[in-house]
């Protein structure tokens, strides 16, 4: 998915690369965004396989928006608006990884991957 190779050149990389990462990412998020566009969820009303197939790198925002410098939320709010509502869902909530956690692991493996 290339939500996942955007912000993997985001905290994986560092200089040019990192720029072209932020690029990507965010011209599929604008995407998704446009694809979303008024509705609560990407199916319309009702939470369904897109949702589910996205929320889930919801929790890496946070690690993307660090190693990246930059916002998600200012660029494009009603994407995380629409992460915050699924994460009102009880199975979301419970299956999504802490993206502090996630920044954590992130750290961790940049410096085993010897970046910095």
């Amino acid at each position: 998915m290339q939500v996942y190779d955007g912000g993997k050149k985001i905290w994986a990389t560092n200089g040019e690369e990192r720029q072209a990462g932020k690029k990507e990412l965010f011209e599929i998020l604008k995407v998704l965004k446009a694809e979303l566009g008024d509705k609560p969820y990407f199916g319309g009303d009702s939470f369904g396989y897109v949702d589910v197939a996205f929320v889930g790198f919801y929790s890496w925002f946070y690690a993307y928006e660090t190693f990246g410098n930059f916002n998600i939320e200012a660029e494009c709010p009603k994407l995380i608006a629409w992460a915050k509502r699924c994460l009102q869902r009880e199975s979301v909530a419970n299956s999504l990884a802490d993206e502090k956690k996630v920044h954590e692991f992130i750290v961790e493996v940049r410096k085993w991957w010897g970046i910095e």
